[in-house]
């Protein structure tokens, strides 16, 4: 079984939560669905290797300080499959 990301809930008010994760070598989120539009903020560069809700592998690069935003109701697993550590923060929108 896969070591569990650590996240680190930096703020959480009326209308935003910061949460940053930090990702050992195939560390993963655990399958979960976004409740709140988000946008993810990566520290690092890395690989992320995304399952869906059907079970299908995806794979995303990111790059240091290069965002991206997601809509509310997205079901993942995140999982680290970068050969070294990798971290984000997510910022959601409530």
């Amino acid at each position: 079984m896969a070591s569990k990301a650590v996240s680190e809930q930096q703020e959480d008010n009326a209308r935003t939560r910061v949460t940053l994760w930090r990702f050992t070598p195939g560390a993963a989120t655990g399958f979960h669905r976004h409740e709140f539009d988000y946008v993810v903020v990566p520290l690092t560069d890395g690989r992320l290797k995304i399952v869906d809700k059907d079970g299908r592998e995806s794979f995303s690069d990111l790059a240091a300080g290069v965002s991206y935003f997601r809509e509310a109701g997205v079901e993942h697993d995140v999982i680290n499959a970068s050969p070294g550590d990798f971290a984000f923060v997510e910022i959601e929108l409530k």
